[in-house]
């Protein structure tokens, strides 16, 4: 709010804001009898008051610390000069002088997009001193000696985590948009927030499930993966989806699609304008995608090889009985990529060619360098989590969502809680985030062997270390000429890790990087006419060097990749009805599979 303009002050309905806060008060004891109660039933009490080692982590960092009280003294000296810095500037602002700000937002944080938050002096001298209070903060925790690099990284994380949440921007008497929403509507917003908070734990049965989206505006199959198909073959763990084509004629090669099993494969077809399957089924592609199961505690022993077996292998059979061809391309995203990965040396000890080339969308194959979901990954929190798993069969979706959310709070979290919550106001509805918030379950024995083998102990990586049906697994076997496609932003599989992962075959290896994120770099539609890509036709060893002299490119990379995969296709055959091939007909796509919400 401009500094000299009066807002327009709605006082509250007493009636209706009594009605609202009794409703709401008998909606929290309820909520909050139930949540003791299962509190209790579980024996929470009993349990590790700190099971992810936050506070053991923190305690070594302190120590350290106060080792050296000069350094500490030096980061305080700056600190508090930074703040007279500020104070003067500031006093000059009041008294009507101009003066530069000490320290701005970076162009990306969207927390002080309000113009008061650089108009009004009170509001800016907040901004300042928060961004001034958690630069030293994080840089203080960075630059302690000693610690090893699991635990400093646990800790700048955590830093980080407190960092975000204590942001002038989520609170109602430091955010200049929630003070004055709250002024013109008589506190309304507070009152319809706090109903929206409400709800979000009545959905959660106590826990805090922030609504990202409005739930009711999409329906799986209805406005959300919609690209016409049919399920042709199933097994336990996956339903094969088979496109119709829209194109006379179709390459002889079929494709076939490996998503992640962490979330639902229709992040590759939310609409229209922006899936890739239907893109790649006009480009004349007979698409098949495997659509994992939701997993409950039947389904706790399957593990990564079943995965395999039940998966990529059984859907190649299946792909052959429909189309009466033996040879597919192949695609794998993120945790798809690293099954597909470890198929192809599983199918090279078996003499088994029928995988023709092989793209990865952000996936990793050598965890060296993890990014910042390793930060999750120690004994103590693997014991946790296998815990957790061997009590109910799998890992709940909820827990694998809030830990993605985590590694982006400020958009994922607060963002939401200041948009809910404090504004009072509806989420808006963005396919997108209806497929975040669609959690998916990850069965006991799978996600132990996928987290201690390649996250914790790296073992992909090693030539044998790890053995799929008996098979030791070498991914320098693998010669099938393939196509890695990273993003730069990309937190969950950082570029420069599967960049490594990249050397470890044996074949022709070519490797784009995609502008932004995990997910905004893969689906990125060419019509969209956004962000850029670097190719380079060398893959020296080193990261850096590939990047230094690449070529980038405006728009999407996907005619990129269209032009690679092409000279894979095998030539030209009549297109083909998913009802006229080799195998029944099952169901409509998207299928069963993928209609299981958990949430």
């Amino acid at each position: 709010m401009a500094e000299n303009q009066a807002p327009d002050v709605k006082l509250p309905d007493p009636v209706e804001m009594s009605r609202a806060m009794t409703r709401i008060a008998e909606q929290s004891q309820r909520l909050v009898t139930d949540f003791l109660s299962r509190q209790a039933s579980d024996g929470v009490g009993a349990k590790n008051p700190d099971p992810m080692g936050v506070g053991h982590a923190f305690l070594e960092m302190t120590t350290r610390m106060m080792a050296d009280p000069a350094k500490l003294m030096k980061a305080q000296m700056t600190l508090w000069q930074d703040y007279l810095t500020l104070w003067q500037r500031t006093t000059q602002r009041f008294f009507g002088q101009e003066s530069q700000p000490v320290i701005a937002p970076a162009k990306d944080d969207r927390r002080f997009k309000d113009s008061a938050w650089d108009e009004n002096t009170l509001f800016d001298f907040i901004k300042q001193s928060y961004l001034l209070s958690a630069r030293w903060m994080q840089s203080t925790v960075n630059e302690v000696d000693g610690l090893d690099d699991h635990t400093a990284k646990k800790v700048d994380f955590y830093t980080r985590q407190f960092v975000d949440a204590m942001a002038p921007s989520n609170f109602v008497m430091t955010n200049p948009e929630v003070l004055r929403t709250t002024i013109e509507t008589g506190g309304e917003n507070l009152v319809k927030g706090l109903e929206h908070l409400l709800k979000d734990l009545e959905r959660g049965k106590g826990e805090l499930r922030i609504s990202m989206t409005d739930y009711d505006a999409f329906q799986v199959g209805k406005n959300i993966a919609v690209t016409p198909g049919k399920v042709v073959f199933q097994t336990d763990l996956m339903q094969l989806i088979q496109y119709t084509p829209t194109t006379p004629d179709v390459n002889k090669r079929p494709l076939m699609i490996v998503p992640p099993w962490i979330n639902k494969y229709y992040i590759l077809d939310l609409r229209e304008k922006n899936s890739f399957i239907k893109w790649a089924v006009d480009q004349g592609h007979t698409v098949f995608i495997l659509s994992w199961v939701n997993p409950d505690e039947k389904l706790a022993q399957k593990g990564f090889e079943d995965y395999m077996f039940e998966g990529v292998l059984a859907a190649l059979d299946a792909i052959e009985k429909v189309t009466g061809e033996k040879d597919v391309n192949a695609i794998g995203y993120c945790l798809g990529g690293t099954l597909l990965a470890s198929t192809l040396s599983y199918m090279a000890a078996k003499k088994d060619d029928r995988i023709k080339s092989a793209t990865f969308f952000t996936t990793m194959l050598d965890f060296t360098e993890a990014g910042e979901l390793s930060v999750f990954i120690d004994e103590e929190q693997l014991t946790m989590i296998e815990s957790q798993m061997a009590q109910q069969g799998y890992l709940d979706g909820s827990k694998m969502a809030t830990t993605f959310n985590m590694l982006r709070a400020n958009d994922l979290i607060w963002s939401f809680v200041v948009n809910n919550y404090l504004l009072g106001k509806d989420p808006f509805p963005f396919d997108l985030l209806y497929w975040n918030s669609d959690s998916t379950r990850m069965p006991a024995a799978m996600h132990s062997f996928y987290l201690r083998n390649m996250y914790q102990k790296n073992l992909l990586a090693q030539p044998g270390a790890v053995s799929l049906g008996g098979v030791p697994i070498d991914l320098r076997n693998v010669k099938t000429p393939s196509f890695f496609l990273s993003a730069r932003e990309d937190h969950i599989a950082p570029w420069k890790s599967t960049y490594m992962g990249a050397h470890l075959f044996s074949g022709p290896v070519k490797f784009v990087l995609a502008a932004s994120g995990h997910i905004a770099g893969v689906v990125n539609p060419p019509a969209a006419g956004k962000y850029c890509y670097w190719t380079n036709t060398k893959l020296p060893k080193a990261s850096d060097d590939w990047l230094a002299s690449s070529q980038q490119t405006p728009g999407s990379w996907w005619p990129e990749w269209n032009n690679w995969v092409s000279t894979f296709s095998d030539g030209k055959v009549p297109a083909r009805n998913p009802e006229k091939g080799g195998l029944p007909v099952l169901e409509d796509a998207p299928g069963s599979y993928a209609k299981v919400r958990i949430v």
